[in-house]
């Protein structure tokens, strides 16, 4: 049988909960992320490192809540403060004091964070952080770089001269008010030369698509350096970075400290939140006692006392970096392994990646070493190039068929994951790459 085959054969459940679905949601899916041919695996139930779908098959799970559980699933420590919030209630409907010790929690942590705003997700976040800087700045315009993932609101889905992509249903307006451009110092330079209505820059602090192209040595001092020299607002994107590559993030690690940070993902343990956090100068736009126009910002579930529940006991069980040193040892040992294998089948690719998440690619001229690879080291055109489409779906069906859930083209690791979970992922990567080589899969 082929993967394809083997796959439909081994989730006849799932693939009847994919036809309901579709006819019920478009696509089938709630999130683009979760979308797979011929049908999506639907899960029953988790724990740890590992998950069960509904025809009774146990993966270990790199997808990991999208980044959002560093400690691994149902962490009895987050699971406990939930539970007992749950008691309680899920929303008051007015303040709490939980949403104080969770703001208090961020602060402890953040380096840039003197005031905390809580939203319900990450694209809430980076919204909320560009009218913050457009209000204080007094500019209109913004600058984001090339494939750097901010969410999906109107402000930053925009395309940019690299590609020809007009996202539809987003004004024109709106998308002139952003310029995107290479994740370079003298392009960076040169278009705020020409710019004037430019008053910020976004930046994703791991590189576009968490990690997937990393940033170049020093690009971020050098751009922090540059805005506060020429007087322009710096939001560092830490949604995936925040609490993950360490304790207070890339910021923490890199000694900068940015205008506003965007959070989301571990910020809430698991559970839906995201907070700006920032200079208290810029906060204070929020006040209702600002004499400068207050930034309006409701939000009927922001800091609800559940994810804020949970959020506590998840910044409180992170906030010493242990749980960040393990998954980033457990990651780099299985980037190595994954590497290991494609040198001994003489398939030209990389697995690589910074902190505790990986990234896959295929493609380049040479076999790769069998070490770990931080993506600066990796060649540009391969990471560029990802997994090509004729590879992706097969390459997902087949790790799923060993029993390994990646996300997409790579996966994320959590401090819960074991050495027989790698050692597992291994026996999968293995077979799934003899299968495909077998099938022809990667043939030029």
């Amino acid at each position: 049988m082929t993967v394809e085959e083997t796959y439909v054969e081994l989730h006849p459940t799932s693939k009847k909960i994919y036809a309901r679905a579709d006819r019920s949601l478009p696509s089938g899916v709630t999130h683009d992320g979760r979308f797979m041919r011929p049908f999506p695996i639907y899960v029953d139930r988790a724990q740890g490192s590992r998950k069960w779908d509904v025809d009774g098959n146990e993966y270990v799970d790199f997808v990991m809540g999208h980044g959002a559980l560093l400690l691994g699933h149902n962490h009895p420590r987050v699971q406990e403060a939930a539970m007992k919030q749950l008691e309680k209630g899920t929303h008051y409907g007015a303040g709490h004091e939980l949403e104080v010790q969770w703001a208090e929690e961020v602060i402890k942590l953040v380096p840039s964070a003197e005031e905390v705003r809580f939203t319900s997700s990450g694209t809430e976040a980076t919204l909320m952080a560009l009218r913050l800087a457009r209000a204080y700045s007094g500019k209109p315009a913004a600058l984001k770089f090339d494939r750097h993932f901010h969410g999906w609101h109107d402000y930053v889905v925009g395309g940019s001269k690299y590609s020809e992509a007009i996202p539809p249903g987003v004004p024109e307006g709106t998308l002139d008010s952003i310029e995107v451009i290479a994740p370079e110092m003298h392009v960076v330079r040169e278009t705020i030369a020409s710019r004037p209505d430019i008053g910020t820059v976004i930046v994703e602090a791991s590189g576009a698509g968490s990690g997937t192209l990393p940033l170049d040595e020093g690009f971020l001092k050098e751009l922090r350096r540059y805005t506060e020299e020429n007087g322009l607002l710096m939001i560092m994107d830490e949604v995936v970075t925040g609490f993950r590559w360490s304790e207070g993030g890339v910021q923490q690690l890199e000694g900068i400290t940015p205008d506003l940070t965007a959070l989301a993902k571990i910020l809430a343990g698991g559970l839906p939140g995201g907070a700006v956090a920032g200079r208290k100068e810029l906060m204070e736009r929020l006040r209702f006692s600002t004499t400068k126009g207050k930034v309006g910002h409701p939000g009927t579930f922001n800091a609800n006392p559940l994810s804020a529940s949970a959020g506590v006991a998840c910044l409180q069980e992170i906030s010493d970096g242990s749980h960040q040193r393990q998954a980033i040892e457990t990651t780099r040992k299985l980037t190595a392994g994954m590497n290991s294998e494609l040198r001994r089948l003489g398939i030209p690719g990389y697995a690589y990646g910074q902190s505790s998440i990986f990234r896959l690619a295929f493609g380049g001229d040479e076999l790769p070493e069998a070490r770990h690879y931080d993506g600066l080291d990796v060649p540009p055109e391969v990471r560029a190039g990802g997994i090509p489409s004729a590879v992706y779906s097969p390459l997902n069906q087949a790790m799923i068929n060993g029993g390994v859930h990646l996300f997409g083209s790579g996966g994320i690791v959590s401090s819960t994951h074991t050495s027989e979970d790698i050692a597992l992922t291994m026996d999968a990567w293995s077979a799934a790459l003899t299968s495909l080589q077998t099938q022809g899969v990667f043939a030029d």
